[in-house]
This record gives C-alpha cells, structure tokens and sequence, in this order.
C-alpha cells in the first residue's frame, strides 16, 4: 500500500523469485519522468531536500521530485554536499623528469579511506603577444575520501613522501553550485 504521495504508487506489480525461490509480489523499476518547466538553486551550506521541497511544492515528502531531476546523484544526500565521501583536488609540482604517477596511486590507494585516486597531468597552448605560443602545464591528484575520516594535512604528507610539492588543497564540493528543482507536478 503506498500513499497517495508516493512516487511508486503507479509503478505496476511484478512477480518475482525470492532468496528462497519463493515468487513474491514486487514493484517494477520506476523509470525516470521527463522534468519540464525547470528551476535551479544554488546549492548552500545547510540546505536539506525536504526544506527545497517544501520552498518549491509547499510538501517538504516531495523531496523525490528534485532526486529525479538530478540523476546524476545516485544519493539524496550527495545531491546537497551531505554524502559520505568528500572530493578533495591537490595541485601538484613535480621535480625533473617523469612524474612518479604509479608511485602516487599506489601511496594514496593504500591510505585509510581513500576511495578513488585521479591524476590530472594536463598541457594547455597559452597564445602569447606576438602570436608565440606557451605550453602550461597542470598537475594535481584529484582524491575521494570518507568524509567522516578526512585529513587532508595526512593526505597532503602522503603525497609529499612520493616527491611532488603540494599547493593548497581546494574542496570539490556541490556548495555554490546547481540544483535543478523541476516544476511541481500535479
């Protein structure tokens, strides 16, 4: 029994085997509506799901409508900056010759919490007065981690240890960036 405000109360009934092989009665997969009419909110610090839903459609349980127009968030919680993980990007300097990549992975790969680890070696032409052309190079290390045992000044010290000189580590957070928040549906 769903509630008239459920977003799986139209979603058909299936048939299927249980762990014992038992058939049971089960909901369909809900496909994703199409959002129309679409608004956004600049995400920011201490916004919660169901505050936007009650500011867009005066019922704060219809929190379900924003989940659906930001698919790309598998969690309610990662859509709003208050997931488990944090993403932290590290800009890097290396010293001559090849950067110790492998090295860098694997160090931070074993470190307590770390759940993935991206390198960003990047060459970008800067177009120069007199129509010379400079090459710029970046490097960072773009790390995820469990929020609730982040320590960045550990993480910056594991990568030191590898032979890169780190610059200050920037939060790569939703704070400051979009939601969409989808017309009311009736």
């Amino acid at each position: 029994m769903f509630s008239a405000l459920s977003r799986y109360r139209q979603v058909p009934d299936i048939a299927v085997p249980d762990a014992r092989g038992r058939i049971v009665a089960a909901k369909d997969v809900r496909p994703l509506p199409t959002v129309t009419g679409t608004f956004t909110h600049i995400v920011d610090s201490g916004d919660r799901l169901d505050g936007l839903a009650f500011s867009a459609y005066r019922q704060p349980v219809r929190y379900w409508h924003i989940c659906d127009a930001n698919p790309a968030f598998l969690s309610p919680l990662d859509l709003l900056d208050g997931g488990p993980l944090v993403t932290h990007r590290f800009p890097l300097t290396a010293g001559p010759g090849a950067p110790p990549w492998a090295l860098l992975i694997r160090t931070l790969s074993a470190t307590v919490g770390v759940d993935e680890v991206h390198v960003v070696d990047e060459v970008t032409p800067m177009p120069q007065p007199g129509g010379s052309v400079v090459e710029r190079r970046e490097l960072a290390v773009v790390v995820t981690l469990v929020r609730a045992g982040a320590d960045v000044v550990a993480l910056a010290e594991a990568i030191r240890s590898t032979g890169f000189t780190v610059g200050p580590p920037v939060e790569q957070g939703r704070l400051g960036r979009p939601v969409v928040v989808p017309a009311p549906v009736s």
